[in-house]
């Protein structure tokens, strides 16, 4: 490439990175995979190898990513945070350890560490007490997100012990095990918000979160692989890691001390297998000089440390034929377009759909209905299409086109430009919004009354229920004339919709079912504003003023109370009982778990939050993480496996709902399904 030609492609190349790199760290949500990225950093390489004269300051070979924030305070690193050299290919693992060897000299070893899919973070310790918490930034200034990390879970604010030192940094990853991942992206998706598009962004974006309380709900976790300081009183890098597990931080058990390239191969293509067994994501293999005077020794290029380099996975990837499109409703009239596929395996699943997000989405694929599409899944969990392969179409496939009528009304479609996505209007007339709507107000983390999907069908279908506020005026009556019902399962339902009265305002508020308004936002601007009616008369302005509050849910919300009917429906809910004011905290019903510490893990017949609640309402108090000082691990449906394991290595006792209940002299809430009738 002649020099003119390679200054070209260079400003090109740059302007390409610098946009991804602020589409990953600052929004979290990437345009390119890890792998496009990495391949055009190394061509941006290869031109300014070949001509020094063209490297510019402002070059992605020359800096890290910036990830810093206007809304949080920033400090400076003490050490420079820097990134890590990427490799896809086993020779360069072999030539970086041939330049390591020969910068060395002697003898070493290497330690071989899973790269967690996470964000990076940096701690520091104090007097034995987490200090600050900042995140990469820039790598030279991160932003402080103290507050947010003393939500995280596994995460210690007094280390154990006393032999460590006055003043030390330790650096990891926080990251979004897939249980927390899926269960936010289900959260969203029932909201018809955007979900993450993999664990790091989800992580990410929860670590950035403006209410620190927040946090908590998200189940960040983090693993600790690096720590800095003066005269620290270790020799490898190993031994500091093992000293931080006992002074209680959460270091990675999963790493192995190679003396061979051979070692470091079997190593990394043991995990390429076993890392999908693993409850959180993993891209990778760091491998790492063991030995900490010869990492320093070797030192740093400008943006990468010469002791260590990353070997990542390519996502695994599956060629199949698009079937059909299917154009679906949800409940807030958002039409998303799901693509049926030629049942393909990928990363040992049956993958038959995929959403196609939105029209934008299917424009720039180019995807015809008959081609073969490549199909990745999003952080080994979310099948996506990524790519169609052209050389393979023929002329019978069919351009396919994104409906101006809503699927189930026919009501002429709306677009939304700042969504990128087309709605039906049509809030109150199409049927598949309102049996939304009916589903998501019943739903367990709204207002829990126990009916199945099936069951609100057939309410709707009888003409029982149009509206929310129908629910409220059911009669036993009304149920008996119900193919299946008799006295108990009616009884039943009428019991559980009674008992739904007592809902705390701010799962009112989500139930609604306002657009954009999701469980956590719901909880934010209950306790802001404290009743509906301050809702409903906010200003634009007052809204915005609201923590995680944006443009588009502030006009959200002055929409819906700007519809008569919308406040139609809430005074009849006021009128049935329901609470629409928030409260005084919650009633103290006993002392049978005073001074116990119960770790909650996996799914019940109420949610977390609510059992977390009971606990703390029998005077118990709850942890994130299992320690020798936890009473109980409260196991639950899915119930995550290394919480139960640790929890028997610690002979920590493990109990169910029904023995916690019983413990507390309350009758395990049964599940409601339509299997029953």
């Amino acid at each position: 490439m002649e020099k003119s030609q390679a200054n070209i492609r260079a400003a090109e190349l740059r302007s390409i990175l610098i946009e991804a790199n602020r589409k990953y760290y600052v929004e979290n949500a990437p345009t390119l995979s890890d792998y496009e990225f990495d391949m055009l950093l190394k061509e941006l390489e290869a031109i300014e190898l070949a001509y020094p004269d063209l490297i510019t300051p402002d070059s992605p070979t020359q800096k890290v990513g910036s990830d810093r924030r206007k809304e949080f305070e920033q400090y400076p690193h003490r050490y420079p945070m820097l990134s890590l050299g990427n490799t896809y290919d086993i020779s360069e693992v072999q030539a970086f350890a041939d330049r390591a060897a020969k910068g060395i000299g002697n003898t070493f070893s290497f330690s071989c560490e899973l790269k967690f899919d996470g964000t990076a973070i940096c701690l520091t310790y104090r007097n034995g007490k987490l200090f600050r918490a900042l995140t990469r930034g820039d790598g030279s200034v991160g932003d402080d997100v103290t507050a947010n990390a003393r939500h995280i879970r596994n995460l210690p604010q007094q280390l154990a012990g006393s032999d460590w030192p006055d003043e030390f940094e330790i650096r990891g990853e926080v990251y979004m095990p897939w249980e927390a991942f899926d269960r936010l992206n289900e959260e969203r998706e029932k909201d018809e918000e955007q979900p993450f598009a993999n664990p790091r962004n989800a992580a990410s974006g929860s670590l950035k979160l403006i209410d620190s309380t927040q946090v908590a709900n998200r189940g960040l976790e983090c693993t600790l692989y690096h720590i800095l300081g003066e005269n620290l009183p270790f020799h490898t890098h190993d031994e500091a890691l093992n000293a931080a597990s006992k002074w209680g931080l959460p270091v990675s058990d999963k790493r192995k001390i190679c003396n061979s390239i051979e070692e470091i191969e079997n190593f990394i293509n043991y995990w390429y297998t076993e890392r999908k067994t693993l409850p959180f994501a993993t891209d990778g293999i760091v491998i790492k000089v063991n030995e900490l005077q010869y990492q320093q020794e070797l030192g740093y290029t400008a943006k990468f440390p010469r002791w260590a380099v990353a070997y990542k996975f390519k996502a695994e990837q599956a060629l199949t034929r698009l079937m059909s499109i299917d154009y679906q409703v949800g409940r807030t009239g958002a039409v998303t377009p799901v693509a049926n596929l030629e049942p393909v395996l990928l990363s040992g699943t049956i993958v038959k759909r995929a959403s196609l997000h939105n029209a934008d989405q299917m424009e720039i694929l180019d995807i015809h209905i008959g081609d073969y599409v490549y199909v990745e899944k999003g952080g080994e969990i979310i099948p996506k299409i990524t790519g169609v392969e052209l050389s393979s179409r023929d002329e019978n496939v069919v351009l396919p086109h994104f409906p101006e009528l809503c699927p189930d009304c026919s009501t002429p479609l709306v677009r939304d430009d700042k969504e990128a996505r087309s709605f039906c209007p049509n809030q109150s007339g199409c049927p598949t919004q309102i049996k939304g709507k009916l589903v998501h107000f019943l739903s367990r983390k709204a207002m829990n009354v126990i009916a199945g999907d099936a069951t609100i069908e057939h309410f709707y279908n009888k003409g029982f229920v149009w509206n929310i506020a129908d629910f409220y005026e059911l009669t036993k009556e009304h149920l008996l004339t119900l193919d299946g019902w008799k006295d108990r399962s009616a009884e039943r339902f009428l019991k559980s919709l009674e008992e739904s009265k007592k809902t705390g305002f701010e799962r009112v508020l989500y139930a609604l079912g306002i657009r954009h308004i999701g469980e956590t936002t719901a909880k934010s601007v209950a306790a802001h504003f404290g009743s509906i009616d301050k809702i409903a008369k906010a200003t634009r302005e007052e809204l915005l003023a609201v923590d995680d509050i944006g443009e588009v849910i502030a006009d959200s919300i002055i929409e819906y109370f700007s519809d008569e009917m919308n406040i139609e429906t809430i005074e009849r809910l006021k009128a049935a009982g329901l609470c629409f004011e928030m409260t005084a905290g919650p009633e103290k019903l006993s002392d049978t778990l005073a001074g116990k510490t119960v770790v909650v893990s996996g799914n019940f017949t109420i949610s977390r939050d609510e059992m977390k609640a009971l606990i703390v309402a029998h005077g118990g108090k709850c942890s994130g993480s299992i320690s020798g000082k936890t009473a109980y691990l409260l196991a639950g449906e899915k119930s995550g496996p290394e919480k139960l394991k640790k929890a028997e290595s610690l002979g920590v006792a493990v109990i169910s709902e029904a023995e916690l209940r019983n413990m507390l002299g309350e009758e395990t809430k049964e599940e409601f399904t339509d299997t029953l009738f």
